[in-house]
């Protein structure tokens, strides 16, 4: 992969060098924002995007089960995001691919200090993971988060600090383990939630009490509204 990076004329390249060349011509006030966006900022969209999902879903009327399997798919979104940047630890170790301004001259290079390897994006790595997970707990805040994690990725090639395989190797590395390991979190996730919701003081993380009145009030579980059936798609 580093043998790659050595060629100017290979693709990748030159693709970092066409979007990395936007920034030399933009003003100084875009690019510090694209450099605290890329960095930061679009993280917190993401755990912003999925608190706001948390916060719509348990607000819904249904049953326990229901419910906990809902939790349960956006609780694994950021849990997914974790173990595919420790998955990340040892692909970087393997490959080793340097960071492209340390081989290549007259990149504007928006963050300092970067001192890892290049390969995968641990950024990429994380949004797509998050995105991926939010898509399989509900499909409109999933699509949000994809266009973010796209974003995110557009920044750090931006920024100077990856190439755009490093970005593309870091969405299919999120992506991955987001829904390969999906069925596992949710039957391990799923009787925790139960449990939880059963739970006098934490039953509100899994349904709110408007929820709960829905139910006493003579909603089916497991029943899907005209509404809901639109716009979720919850994990089995």
């Amino acid at each position: 992969m580093a043998g790659l990076a050595e060629s100017g004329s290979n693709p990748d390249v030159d693709l970092l060098y066409d979007i990395n060349g936007l920034a030399k011509d933009a003003p100084h006030w875009l690019d510090r924002t694209v450099e605290f966006v890329g960095e930061y900022g679009l993280l917190l969209v993401m755990v912003l995007l999925i608190m706001w999902c948390w916060w719509g879903v348990r607000r819904r009327p249904g049953g326990a089960e229901e419910a906990a399997s809902s939790i349960a798919a956006l609780i694994w979104a950021p849990l997914a995001a974790g173990i595919a940047v420790l998955v990340n630890v040892p692909i970087r170790g393997f490959v080793e691919r340097p960071r492209p301004f340390l081989d290549h001259q007259g990149l504007e290079v928006l963050v300092s200090g970067k001192t890892d390897y290049s390969f995968v994006s641990d950024h990429a790595t994380l949004t797509m993971a998050m995105a991926v997970g939010l898509f399989v707990a509900h499909r409109r805040f999933g699509l949000v988060g994809i266009g973010i994690a796209l974003l995110e990725g557009f920044c750090r090639i931006y920024m100077g600090v990856h190439y755009p395989t490093d970005v593309v190797g870091g969405f299919a590395l999120g992506t991955a383990v987001a829904l390969l390991l999906s069925p596992v979190a949710s039957m391990l996730l799923t009787p925790v939630l139960r449990a939880v919701d059963r739970s006098p003081r934490l039953g509100r993380v899994v349904r709110s009490r408007a929820a709960r009145a829905g139910q006493r009030d003579g909603f089916i579980p497991g029943a899907r509204t005209e509404v809901a059936a639109e716009e979720r798609d919850l994990a089995a």
